[in-house]
């Protein structure tokens, strides 16, 4: 298959809905062995928000297909739980031989801790091609690749556009005095523009980049930077309190569902698969999941959250997903060989199918303008994007007290300084 037909194919993908998993965004537990005694037989750990079957799933059956001798015995495991889950596994010496990681360090399933902590295999020279340009710390130590990226995922606002045009909603609404005008007729059809799950940490969290990304981002693209040298803090910034009081805004306004403040990942697939909410900030690819449980009409696209006082568009771009090898691993010649067919066309086109993201190594050819993508199209083309701030973040811990502080803004439980205050302290842990 030539690689314009490859494009073509893939960029189709992107239109037609399909079952996938809602990677919103990411109890059970392995050992290193297979599943069956077999030699080339291994294990593999992915997170997971709902039950329906993940892309890895669905990768990990191809790849049996046409290795009939393979046993890939699987591993699903709640996403809002998920980092802290293999990181006892780990520990414990009981991880999967395979398992899904995140770049950088900022979550509790980056790569980076946990190949400084020894859990990772080095990969080889594929991974380390597909590694994005400038994104090398994200993926690598001292020139050696610990994730391979799967995915190109956009951080915007995943809306069926049908829904709202049945609701009177024409076209997205370009500032928060529109937002916030829809918000209130939506309310009164006891409907919401946003849906949100307030109780999982993890959509709390990316909610909350997702609006900093103009607050934040488009006017100070250099704050992740400045933070590690010490020359701002998240208490000091302007665009990080704004961030956090638009969501209060947001909830006061009606924007989110009634009770979004105990919201799990169902609230947002129910709400925008049955129609009781237009959109949500949730990875790209969920769109195509959400698809396959809404009305054909339902048509929707991955919009950009209004920018704050004349600022442009501005989303959120990275590889948010990885796959590495356990480093105790007595399967590492079978898992490598599995990694390694992760990058082959036929599995690029079987992933991009079942969930949506764009393709990590052909996103910048693609034509995206009879996609989801089509409303961002353009941003992506100017660069108005930046990577997932938590990934660069040194810890964990930064974007837990980010998930966390947000979930008590629902509630009023707490307020803004607080929130911004325990980052920077988790900044130093």
């Amino acid at each position: 298959m030539t690689q314009q037909r490859r494009l073509t194919r893939i960029a189709g993908l992107l239109v037609v809905p399909a079952a996938a998993a809602l990677v919103l965004a990411g109890c059970s537990g392995s050992g290193s062995g297979s599943g069956d005694g077999n030699a080339d037989s291994f294990t593999f750990t992915f997170a997971t928000s709902n039950n329906l079957e993940s892309p890895y799933e669905a990768l990990a059956k191809a790849y049996m297909e046409a290795n009939p001798d393979i046993t890939i015995t699987t591993n699903p495991t709640p996403n809002d739980k998920y980092g802290e889950t293999i990181r006892t596994q780990f520990q414990a010496g009981n991880a999967s031989d395979v398992v899904q990681t995140t770049p950088g360090s900022g979550d509790a399933r980056g790569l980076v801790p946990l190949a400084e902590a020894g859990f990772l295999e080095p990969l080889g020279d594929t991974a380390t091609s597909l590694v994005p340009s400038g994104s090398e710390p994200l993926f690598e130590i001292d020139g050696k690749t610990y994730g391979q990226p799967m995915d190109f995922t956009i951080g915007a606002v995943v809306a069926s556009m049908g829904t709202a045009a049945q609701n009177g909603i024409d076209e997205w609404p370009t500032t928060m005095d529109q937002f916030y005008a829809e918000c209130e007729t939506l309310t009164g059809q006891g409907k919401s523009m946003l849906a949100l799950a307030g109780a999982a940490g993890p959509n709390a969290g990316l909610t909350a980049q997702g609006i900093a990304a103009t607050r934040v981002y488009e006017v100070e693209p250099d704050f992740n930077a400045e933070r590690a040298a010490g020359d701002t803090t998240f208490a000091e910034s302007t665009g990080w309190k704004d961030a956090l009081q638009t969501i209060i805004d947001l909830k006061d306004r009606g924007c989110f569902q009634p009770g979004a403040e105990g919201g799990g990942f169902d609230a947002i697939t129910n709400g925008l698969a049955q129609g009781t909410s237009i959109g949500s900030f949730i990875p790209s690819g969920s769109a195509v999941e959400i698809a396959s449980a809404a009305p054909a009409e339902a048509n929707f696209k991955v919009q950009p959250f209004p920018a704050a006082k004349g600022e442009k568009p501005f989303v959120l771009a990275s590889s948010n997903y990885t796959i590495s090898i356990n480093a105790k691993s007595e399967k590492k010649d079978a898992a490598a060989a599995f990694v390694e067919w992760l990058s082959t066309p036929e599995a690029q086109e079987k992933y991009y199918e079942v969930s949506g993201l764009l393709p990590i190594s052909e996103y910048k050819n693609l034509d995206l303008s009879d996609t989801i993508y089509s409303p961002i199209d353009d941003i992506l083309a100017e660069g108005s994007y930046t990577t997932l701030p938590n990934n660069v973040w040194p810890n964990p811990a930064v974007y837990e007290a980010l998930q966390v502080g947000v979930q008590g803004l629902l509630t009023g439980q707490t307020q803004i300084d607080q929130v911004l205050q325990n980052m920077d302290n988790a900044w130093g842990e």
